[in-house]
């Protein structure tokens, strides 16, 4: 795995994991590397200094938390329970919301809101997962879904 800091055209800058430098290069070109503010695929590696020590740290001595706002901190925020940014605040208070007065639905998405555009469902708040064609179609024929900027947590580390 390794992590590049990244900015896109409108000078908005973060970091993001790949699999490899080659893995980034694919990504970018099919135009599936976006900008997490402004959703901007015209993206590009910026400077970034390697995560180097001096000396090796005694066993018993305990690492040094990642630096505030790093790709890590979403991890450090889960175990930690504080949020290092008020994006990372304002996401968590955003999932809190969405768990408690929504009905997750798991892969059923899409059958599910279908059946409820159509009327042959009660409507209610849902959330659940979808292909990116199945959620295309669904907004092609004009059931009213939005993008989640997270995932369940079951699939989560």
């Amino acid at each position: 795995m390794i992590r590049y800091a990244l900015k896109c055209d409108q000078d908005h800058r973060f970091e993001s994991w790949f699999a490899s430098a080659s893995a980034y290069d694919t990504l970018r070109k099919a135009g599936h590397v976006s900008c997490v503010e402004c959703g901007s695929v015209e993206v590009e590696k910026t400077l970034m200094a390697p995560a180097v020590t001096a000396t090796k740290a005694p066993k018993n001595t305990p690492a040094a938390p990642p630096a505030k706002g790093s790709a890590d901190a979403p991890a450090r925020a889960a175990t930690e329970g504080a949020l290092s940014t008020p994006r990372e605040a304002k996401l968590a208070a955003l999932r809190r919301k969405v768990e408690a007065n929504s009905d997750y639905v798991g892969n059923n998405f899409v059958s599910e809101a279908r059946a409820m555009h159509l009327g042959d469902a009660p409507e209610r708040p849902i959330w659940g997962e979808a292909r990116i064609d199945e959620a295309k179609a669904l907004v092609d024929d004009g059931v009213p879904v939005l993008p989640l900027p997270f995932i369940p947590r079951s699939k989560t580390n």
